[in-house]
């Protein structure tokens, strides 16, 4: 029978693995193979994916992608491997052993959700954001160290299962492994689920680079009553393990002694090892290696037997890397030959018998060194999914989440909003009396002051909003919204992990479009990436709360939740446009791990919310204050000497550039004033309240800043044209006014991080598109408000 068609609680054992091709290989990295029990857990709300547990963790299939496998009910089935370890030289050296310098190069490779970024925050004193599930690691990051007398470059690389070809992470791994060849590689592990952990240092093993295990979560495998001799398995391996608990700084030091140690060929443990694939697999390996010598070795990085693996495996990539050495020919055709023989007595794909053996070497290892825990099993009353990813209560628990953050951003952010608003307000009036009437004057009153000012009271908003962001990520809660979306983002094209990026992008865009590196799929990534910006950042919540506190006293939480909820909207509407369009074609499978459920560290998220508050207030003293000064300058010139400080207004540059481009957004119901801070709001969306500070002054001296923007703002009054004299807020204005913000051109720098992602044109059809549409969603509100009123 089929994996697919066994019940809520039911077992099997996979006897094969069905189809062919990059997601094959996927499954059985991540412990698909035969031999291996699963269990189905749970169905998602809309009975699709569904949640599996093999090899001691969870991971979701869609139904169409679990008939791939074929069980058999029960736990009767097993395999036998020969798979073992060579251990010894035996003709392989570590490649780029030295001892001369006083640098080490160091890369942090691991699984996602193992701990890296953990580790080299706590390692480095860096500050990189950590969560609890895939994609947060999206591209390398870097710093030193000074230890033991050597500068140690520590570089963290995005988390991967594998090192094959099925996302760009795992060859952009590959190739800083093999290219980079660094001095020392530390293999992040996760303590609690070893066995799926060590595949990756199987491969690391053949890559024939000098490692460090990293056993992460150790604190985790002792309270769970398992036992492991891990001194013994770094001596199996040849490679040294040290415990570390990276949240609490544990084994850091220990680790890095090892670092050093390695690298000057004083640790007894480091030595090359073999992983034996059996008496079949081992003659052709030994061919390939022969002819590749033949033909003068394999490319600079590549060890003989590792390219004669993945030529065995197929691995296309590394095919056509070696389509320019001499004896290409014959080395392929020798290859494609041992690949049909072994297929032909195996009776399956070779790259199913290589990863049977790579399991079997890790659970020979464990077998030898590793006690388990008698009952690690959460009783079902206990497990949070049972009503977190409920079929019937999952959406509601995710609605209700969302709308809480929503109402704690206002309600807990009021009072030391009003404080910090109060604040800037004296402030204001303290350098008004100070300084004499004059440019000067102006520019630090009316400028600095009125437009800095009108976006830091947003500060505590903002944190509020990462804290909730921080706890999704840390406890693993990410990774279920992933789960329970994915039949409803199957249904508009998308792969259930885009709404990760999603997610991310109610904090930043920017992230959010670089998270999509972690999408297997071509399309996938690029149609995430062009409906990212509909789900509201950070930057353009000031605009939301200035609004929404002056127009709509009552329900301000439910209010805020509803724009949210248009944008995620709008993206499905656009995606399932997209899909029927521009991206038709074939879906992707869906295939994600769903990381334990972690209790958050307060100084993880409070760090997290830390690092935000640092760039909110950087872009205040750099991006804001520089518009700010710009848009006080165009108000104040050409200065007319005699008049109200609004006729002055209207002959100044930007009242002129404001009046030209009056007939766009006239029929939106806003006014020239609007239409200049939608304009300022390309360069970033908090310029937008920035600017509304600086030209919504009132006549009377004293009227700057934050206080009484809002007041302002519902006694503004158009000044000309066939609205002349009608208030420019009415409530269907207020809300026009706020999913254009929410839907227009992105800011710059998201459109800069799709150009880098994707391609210039999708960049610009980025900025076009968007803005059409928040004109005619705007229009068609503002039009709405006046037809019903």
């Amino acid at each position: 029978m089929r994996l697919s068609e066994l019940a809520t609680s039911e077992k099997g054992t996979i006897t094969r693995i069905h189809g062919s091709g990059a997601f094959r290989k996927r499954i059985m990295e991540m412990g698909f193979i035969r031999g291996k029990n699963v269990e189905v857990i749970r169905n998602a709300p809309l009975l699709d994916p569904v949640e599996y547990r093999i090899m001691g963790y969870n991971v979701s299939l869609r139904r169409q992608e679990a008939w791939l496998v074929e069980v058999i009910p029960g736990e009767e089935y097993r395999v036998e491997t020969s798979a073992g370890i060579f251990a010894g030289d035996q003709g392989c050296r570590h490649q780029g052993y030295r001892v001369d310098g006083k640098v080490i190069n160091v890369a942090l490779v691991g699984n996602p959700n193992s701990g890296k970024t953990s580790l080299f925050n706590q390692a480095s004193g860096a500050h990189e954001r950590t969560g609890n599930y895939s994609g947060v690691t999206v591209d390398a990051r870097e710093t030193t160290i000074h230890h033991g007398g050597y500068l140690i470059n520590l570089t963290d690389l995005p988390g991967t299962y594998s090192v094959t070809e099925y996302t760009p992470e795992e060859l952009f791994v590959r190739t800083r492994l093999l290219e980079g060849r660094p001095d020392v590689v530390i293999n992040v592990v996760d303590a609690s689920n070893l066995e799926r952990n060590l595949y990756l240092t199987t491969q690391l093993i053949e890559m024939n680079v000098r490692v460090i295990v990293a056993l992460n979560m150790y604190d985790e495998l002792q309270k769970s009553g398992a036992k492991l001799k891990f001194d013994e398995l770094g001596t199996m391996l040849g490679i040294p393990v040290v415990p570390t608990v990276a949240v609490r700084g544990r084994g850091i030091l220990e680790l890095l002694n090892r670092v050093v140690e390695v690298y000057r060929g004083e640790n007894p443990i480091s030595r090359p090892v073999r992983i034996n694939y059996g008496s079949s697999v081992e003659p052709s390996l030994e061919a390939l290696q022969k002819e590749i010598r033949k033909n003068g070795g394999a490319p600079d990085g590549f060890p003989d037997r590792y390219l004669a693996i993945k030529l065995l495996e197929g691995d296309r990539k590394v095919t056509a890397m070696v389509e320019g050495i001499s004896g290409y020919r014959s080395l392929a055709a020798m290859a494609q030959a041992e690949r049909n023989m072994l297929a032909k007595a195996f009776g399956d794909e070779v790259d199913s018998v290589m990863a049977d053996a790579r399991y079997g070497f890790i659970a020979g290892a464990l077998a030898e060194t590793m006690t388990p825990a008698k009952n690690s099993a959460v009783s079902p009353g206990r497990d949070p999914d049972s009503l977190l990813t409920h079929r019937i209560w999952g959406y509601p628990i995710f609605l209700a989440f969302l709308f809480i953050m929503f109402q704690t951003t206002f309600v807990a952010g009021s009072l030391p909003m009003e404080w910090i608003e109060s604040g800037v307000s004296r402030l204001g009036a303290m350098a008004g009396n100070l300084i004499p009437p004059g440019s000067f004057h102006d520019l630090l009153v009316d400028g600095v002051i009125a437009g800095v000012g009108g976006v830091i009271v947003f500060l505590p908003n903002i944190l509020i909003l990462f804290f909730f962001i921080s706890l999704m990520e840390d406890t693993g809660y990410m990774a279920r919204v992933s789960f329970i979306m994915d039949k409803l983002m199957h249904r508009i094209g998308l792969h259930g992990k885009s709404f990760i990026p999603l997610l991310m992008g109610f904090g930043c865009n920017v992230p959010a479009i670089m998270a999509t590196r972690t999408l297997e799929n071509r399309k996938d990534r690029v149609m995430t990436m062009l409906i990212a910006p509909f789900m509201s950042c950070s930057a353009r919540l000031p605009v939301y709360v200035l609004i929404i506190s002056a127009f709509f006293e009552k329900r301000q939480g439910l209010v805020l939740f509803s724009v949210y909820l248009t944008g995620i909207v709008l993206a499905i509407s656009v995606a399932l446009l997209l899909k029927k369009t521009i991206f038709a074609g074939k879906d992707v499978p869906f295939v994600m791990e769903l990381p334990p459920y972690r209790i958050p560290s307060m100084r993880n998220t409070f760090r997290h919310m830390w690092f935000n508050a640092k760039q909110y207030l950087h872009k205040m003293g750099s991006i804001i204050l520089v518009a700010s000064v710009i848009i006080w300058a165009l108000s104040y010139f050409p200065r007319l000497e005699e008049g109200t400080r609004m006729e002055r207004l209207e002959h100044s540059w930007i009242g002129r550039a404001g009046h030209f481009i009056e007939p766009a957004v006239q029929p939106l119901g806003f006014d020239w004033k609007l239409g200049v801070s939608i304009v300022t709001g390309l360069a970033a969306k908090e310029v937008v309240v920035s600017t509304m500070g600086v030209l919504y002054q009132g006549d009377e001296a004293g009227e700057v800043g934050t206080a009484g923007l809002g007041e302002r703002l519902r006694e503004q009054e158009h000044a000309s044209g066939r609205l002349a004299g009608q208030k420019v807020f009415t409530p269907f204005v207020a809300v026009a006014f706020m999913l254009f913000v929410l839907i227009y051109f992105p800011c710059v720098a998201v459109i800069a991080a799709i150009k880098k992602e994707s391609a210039t044109k999708w960049a610009l059809f980025s900025m076009f598109y968007t803005t059409v549409l928040a004109w005619i969603v705007a229009f068609l509100v503002n039009q709405a408000g006046k037809w019903l009123f």
